[in-house]
């Protein structure tokens, strides 16, 4: 009878000491200040019972999956690989894109530790409907459940799915799940952070996240649930005309080869051509910076990616920068939106919004590091921090209840 007796007291505490659910809800490109807007109700109901910071700054570049795998594992691009939503690779001669599934779900290329990865390594299940890194070939790399990545899925048939998810068997529900949406950094790229149009896409965001207040009833834990919103970067407004064709400046007489483009240019010349190519780029300076690779400022955190070239041209906000051929892409593209932007611009600031058992209540703090949410997980369930990463637990812990003075 004691030996029986123990085991219930066991499996009591180990049922009661289960740290409770939540969900890392992403809305690209939703800029900190949207929610000011009047166009929020639901949102702003959540923050007057949770936790609202000013701005959540991103990494540099500020682009979509730097972003989010930086946001997932604590890392700045530089350290886990992800520098650019499309880069080469001059050791293997390979390019990564976004739109490529081949290369998106080839682990080689994520060299950060994902916290699905963390969590399950610690006994805890995971998921994710869509997430940059979730879809890897290895199994041991990628949450228990995950969807390959639709763009056109329906946003209610996302959030059916998360629900379905956590009226799973106690023993097969996932306690860690992250969900995403498009539609703000879609809007804004295709009419601009200012439009009619974007404020559509606030409405849209806000309306989802409604209909998942409204069906976590139905999972009878919704008490148990934080509720994370972050997003990625912000937008900032542009036109066709700020366009810097670096070809130009550069001239025939150097050969170059040219590895990016966008907000940032990788530029490789000929080795004994270097210095004459950056002098150039140095003297015609016009709403670009250039760098060697051994002299990139360190609040970039940029420099010790070997993805670089030995020059780098980084474009001031609102400006493209690029080769003459990337020009006419850029124009057929015709953006009144766009980000990638130094990551200490306002513009490019996304938001943080979270509320739960675990989270303050009606608490508002400045500018938090996406590069924190990881270790802020962490602390959520209670599972130790690597240490090699650039996130910090003590900026960001004080969010949490079991930290509040």
């Amino acid at each position: 009878m004691k030996k029986l007796f123990g085991i219930l007291l066991l499996l009591n505490f180990t049922l009661f000491s289960q740290p409770n659910y939540t969900i890392l809800i992403s809305f690209d490109g939703f800029r900190h200040d949207y929610m000011e807007r009047g166009l929020t109700p639901t949102l702003k109901e959540i923050e007057k019972n949770g936790v609202r910071a000013a701005s959540l700054r991103p990494v540099y570049p500020s682009k979509t999956f730097p972003n989010h795998y930086s946001i997932i594992t604590g890392l700045y691009p530089e350290n886990h690989g992800i520098i650019a939503n499309t880069f080469y690779d001059p050791q293997t001669d390979e390019t990564y894109t976004i739109g490529d599934s081949t290369k998106v779900t080839n682990a080689k290329w994520y060299t950060g530790e994902a916290f699905w990865e963390t969590a399950q390594r610690n006994g805890i299940i995971a998921a994710s409907y869509f997430w940059p890194g979730s879809e890897v070939k290895l199994d041991y790399r990628r949450p228990r459940y995950y969807m390959k990545y639709d763009h056109d899925r329906p946003y209610k048939t996302r959030v059916d799915g998360v629900i379905d998810w956590l009226k799973l068997p106690y023993s097969e529900r996932p306690r860690f799940i992250t969900l995403y949406f498009d539609a703000a950094d879609s809007y804004g790229h295709n009419y601009g952070p200012d439009s009619d149009s974007l404020n559509h896409a606030i409405g849209i965001l806000d309306r989802i996240t409604s209909y998942l207040l409204s069906r976590l009833p139905e999972t009878g834990i919704e008490d148990s649930v934080n509720l994370i919103f972050v997003s990625d970067h912000g937008m900032t407004q542009v036109d066709t005309s700020k366009y810097i064709d670096v070809e130009q400046i550069i001239g025939n007489e150097y050969k170059v080869k040219f590895w990016n483009w966008g907000t940032f240019v990788l530029i490789q010349p000929e080795k004994d051509q270097t210095e004459a190519v950056y002098k150039k780029l140095k003297q015609n300076e016009k709403h670009f910076k250039s760098y060697r690779k051994d002299e990139i400022p360190d609040f970039y955190h940029f420099s010790s990616s070997p993805l670089l070239s030995d020059i780098i041209l980084v474009s001031d906000l609102g400006w493209e920068i690029g080769t003459t051929a990337h020009r006419k892409r850029y124009i057929k593209w015709n953006a009144h939106g766009n980000h990638g932007f130094e990551k200490d611009q306002l513009d490019m600031h996304g938001f943080f919004l979270a509320a739960g058992p675990d989270f303050r209540k009606g608490y508002k703090t400045g500018t938090l590091w996406n590069i924190d949410i990881y270790p802020l997980l962490c602390e959520i369930f209670g599972i130790p921090v690597r240490s090699n990463i650039d996130g910090r637990a003590e900026r960001i812990r004080f969010l949490l209840t079991k930290n509040a003075f």
